[in-house]
């Protein structure tokens, strides 16, 4: 079987590049690992940010730690060189961590820094799919196994 690329948020692979200084591995990142060929990425690092850093959420286009600095341009930094890592490798499939101001797919915070939940998602995770790329959250990870098996 041909393994086809697939971006994956890095902290999902158990990688300690979260805002917290955490990893967070996936269970079925075994299931993952012999179906594809998984290239880890953290577009906040990428981007320049430090590990750990103050917690950001998207708010009116923009990007804001819980402090109130502007991070818009640190995370475009990070979605943009994602993307290239995407184009280099020809990636169509990419796994994110959920409700990222990065890498959220379909339900981000609102900025206000309450835990309130609203449809939309993260800067890496809008320019990802702007180039054609399928991105999953890891909330819809047994979706994914399930649709490149039927490949």
């Amino acid at each position: 079987m041909n393994r086809p690329p697939m971006l994956i948020s890095a902290c999902l692979m158990g990688i300690e590049c979260r805002y917290d200084g955490c990893g967070q591995a996936l269970p079925e990142l075994d299931a993952l690992m012999t179906l594809c060929q998984l290239i880890p990425v953290c577009p906040e690092q990428l981007g320049g940010l430090p590990t750990p850093r103050t917690p950001s959420e998207r708010r009116c286009g923009r990007v804001v730690t819980r402090d109130g600095a502007d991070v818009t341009d640190a995370f475009r930094r990070g979605a943009a060189q994602a993307c290239r890592i995407a184009r280099l490798y020809g990636v169509r499939l990419a796994l994110l961590k959920a409700r990222s101001p990065s890498c959220g797919h379909g339900e981000i915070y609102d900025g206000s820094f309450t835990g309130r939940r609203v449809p939309g998602s993260g800067v890496t995770a809008e320019a990802l799919a702007a180039m054609g790329v399928a991105v999953y959250s890891e909330a819809d990870t047994e979706a994914l196994i399930d649709a490149i098996k039927m490949e």
